[in-house]
C-alpha cells in the first residue's frame, strides 16, 4: 500500500462557529439564593465540505431554571473541518459521528464553561458524553424506525 492509498484523518481547524447567551430576567436573577435546575442538550452534525473533507459540529445548550423562571440559556456550536482520505464508505459515518465530536468535546466544555462564568454565574462543567453510545442509540432508533415503516407498508398492501 502506498502512502498515497493509506488511510488519512487529520483535524484542518477547530473553531467556535457559533455562541449565544440569553439572562433574559437580569439583572434581578442575581439577587435570586436558589440554585437552579440545569438542562443540557447535545447535538452533532456533519456536512461534507468537499471531496476529502468534512465539517462537523457540535451544539451544546445550557438551560438553568428556576421554577418560575429563566435563570440563563448558553448556545455554543463548536465546529471542526476534518480531511478524510481513503478510509471505506461504512468507516467513515461513525468516525464523523464519534471521533470528531469526542476531539471538539473539550473546546465546547471550555467555551461553556467560559461563557457561563462570564456571565455572572457559576462555570458548568459538562460531564464526559459517550459519543459511542449516542451514536449507537441513533442507529437503534432509525432501524426501529424503518422497521416500523416497513410495517406498516406490508399492512396497507393487504
Amino acid at each position: 500500500m502506498t502512502q498515497q492509498e493509506a488511510p488519512f484523518f487529520a483535524i484542518e481547524k477547530i473553531y467556535v462557529k457559533g455562541l449565544s447567551l440569553e439572562i433574559p430576567n437580569a439583572p434581578t436573577i442575581f439577587l435570586e439564593t436558589k440554585t437552579p435546575e440545569i438542562d443540557i442538550e447535545l447535538q452533532t452534525m456533519a456536512e461534507r465540505l468537499g471531496e476529502d473533507v468534512y465539517e462537523v459540529a457540535l451544539t451544546v445548550t445550557v438551560t438553568a431554571k428556576l421554577p418560575e423562571k429563566t435563570v440563563f440559556l448558553a448556545e455554543v456550536k463548536q465546529g471542526g473541518i476534518f480531511r478524510l482520505r481513503n478510509i471505506p464508505e461504512d468507516n467513515q459515518d461513525p468516525l464523523l459521528s464519534i471521533a470528531c465530536p469526542n476531539i471538539l468535546f473539550p473546546y465546547v466544555r471550555e467555551v461553556v464553561s467560559d461563557l457561563v462564568s462570564r456571565a455572572g454565574f457559576a462555570p458548568v462543567i459538562l460531564q464526559p458524553v459517550n459519543f459511542e453510545a449516542l451514536y449507537a442509540s441513533r442507529l437503534k432508533e432509525k432501524e426501529t424506525a424503518a422497521a416500523a415503516e416497513s410495517e406498516k407498508k406490508e399492512a396497507t398492501l393487504q
